[in-house]
């Protein structure tokens, strides 16, 4: 059994734009998809950024409000004490002893001014945080309504074409199994350079099929013998003539 190595020129050019017109089909249906894929992508991401935002908004307003949960229960061990002292007053047996007892209670109640100060602040603090949190769940809601729009406007055109480009992609498989690696090489560089994919293309009246640049008759003619792999000086595609090019039907 013959090798890829082993074809003539004319069966690697024939390979070669089965090969092209296959994945010219693949092309087509990647063009339906439009930036769909990469919107869907992105959609996604952008919604676990904001998930994760959420959520430490949330954290953050959890933490805030154990703190002045906190200061609240300082505040009332506090006024506890201060009643406590306050009552020690009315049994006090001398002066040194009742400003040693005023001075907790003042002690205390600076605790408690401090800890209201602490509560103020922290109520702020939340206001702010609850300000953060209602703009990133509008953003939330916002960006999910489009992701669900975008993921049903791509899941029809994958429905659509799913069969298709499974077909297509299996063709695609088999005709690479076809060309001489190197070759393959050169003509997978090539699409890449080019938005319409085209690597391979005939020559339509005279000039290149890719850029259009002029071919000269000479070179019309030695590309029309398939003796050998001729490529366009001017954009790199691989040439090959119209007859040959139009002989091939990918179905």
């Amino acid at each position: 059994m013959a090798t890829v190595k082993d074809f003539s020129v004319e069966e690697k050019l024939t390979s070669l734009v089965t090969l092209q017109k296959i994945e010219s089909k693949l092309d087509e249906i990647k063009v339906l998809k439009g930036e769909l894929p990469m919107e869907v992508s992105d959609l996604e991401d952008e919604i676990t950024g904001l998930n994760a935002r959420q959520t430490r908004v949330e954290e953050e307003i959890n933490g805030i409000n154990e703190f002045t949960n906190q200061k609240k229960e300082l505040i009332k061990e506090a006024e506890i004490l201060i009643k406590k002292y306050e009552k020690q007053t009315e049994n006090v047996k001398n002066s040194r002893e009742f400003e040693a007892i005023n001075k907790e209670i003042e002690m205390q109640q600076l605790e408690v001014k401090l800890a209201e100060k602490h509560i103020k602040d922290a109520h702020e603090e939340i206001a702010e945080k609850a300000v953060l949190l209602e703009r990133a769940k509008k953003a939330l809601s916002s960006k999910d309504a489009v992701l669900s729009s975008k993921k049903g406007e791509l899941e029809k055109i994958i429905s659509a074409t799913e069969k298709e480009e499974k077909h297509f992609q299996k063709l695609s498989a088999e005709a690479r199994e076809k060309v001489d690696e190197r070759l393959l090489n050169s003509y997978d560089r090539i699409r890449k350079n080019y938005r319409n994919g085209l690597g391979v293309v005939p020559v339509e009246r005279d000039a290149c099929g890719g850029c259009f640049n002029a071919i000269p008759p000479q070179k019309q003619s030695e590309i029309k013998q398939r003796k050998k792999i001729i490529i366009c000086e001017n954009c790199g595609r691989i040439l090959v003539d119209n007859d040959l090019n139009d002989t091939i039907e990918v179905k």
